[in-house]
């Protein structure tokens, strides 16, 4: 199943590679990522990772890393193949 996943980070050094690296290292590939500066100077994260495990055994392993200052997961909704097709078509 596809997740969703959005944290806050503080900017410190390192901090990007520490939670990336816990996420892949923890069976979660990333399918996409995308991150930014917020207006207070976070990091803003979101990435679509990919597991047949559950997404609470990561969140509590990320809540650890010092940097994380929020947290949050949500379900992908994934489209079949002929739906896909269909709405590239339209």
């Amino acid at each position: 199943m596809r997740y969703r996943l959005e944290l806050k980070l503080k900017p410190a050094e390192g901090a990007l590679l520490r939670v990336l690296g816990m996420i892949e290292r923890r069976g979660f590939p990333p399918h996409a990522v995308h991150a930014t500066h917020d207006s207070e100077g976070y990091w803003a994260l979101a990435l679509v990772i990919d597991s047949t495990r559950a997404p609470e055994t990561l969140r509590q392993q990320l809540l650890k890393i010092y940097d994380v200052e929020e947290l949050s997961f949500s379900a992908v909704q994934e489209l079949s193949r002929d739906r896909r097709h269909q709405d590239r078509a339209a």
